[in-house]
């Protein structure tokens, strides 16, 4: 399915470039019986639903004219904002969200842990290091990029 990600990324990206948005992510999945593009956009004041909907339609449209159509399968196109928690993929990602509180999921445990949140303070190609908070102390643990399965963004409470 990456094939398909790849060949819709050169088709989307410059639809949504052209309406000066930023193309966040593309997800080509099955859930049950049914294929979904995923598309998802952002711009730095935030994407609405009027938004959403141009884009999709221009993609829709893109689409349907070309031959052979890029996805034999049926599927459902849907654009959207990657939304407040979005995954952190790309390096730019990771760069951007230095001081912003992050959740990160490990392959391993790090101090009998496998699931960490706390505010990005540093990031470079090996490492990250992310400020926790511990009952009452706060500190700074720093991890390896290659044990992190999943970062995202995160809502601290």
């Amino acid at each position: 399915m990456s094939n398909v990600v790849e060949t819709v990324t050169e088709i989307v990206q410059p639809i949504v470039e052209r309406n000066q948005f930023e193309l966040e992510d593309i997800e080509f999945i099955k859930e049950g019986k049914n294929w979904f593009l995923r598309v998802y956009i952002d711009k730095p004041e935030g994407i609405d639903l009027e938004d959403c909907a141009l884009v999709s339609e221009q993609i829709s449209e893109h689409m349907d004219k070309i031959d052979p159509d890029p996805i034999p399968q049926a599927y459902f196109l849907e654009v959207s904002s990657p939304g407040a928690e979005r995954p952190l993929k790309k390096e730019e990602d990771y760069v951007n969200a230095v001081g912003e509180y992050i959740h990160i999921s490990l392959y391993e445990p790090v101090d009998d842990e496998k699931i960490y949140e706390g505010t990005l303070k540093e990031v470079n190609n090996e490492t990250l290091t992310l400020t926790i908070r511990v009952k009452t102390r706060v500190k700074d643990i720093e991890f390896s990029r290659k044990t992190i399965a999943k970062a995202r963004r995160a809502i601290q409470f």
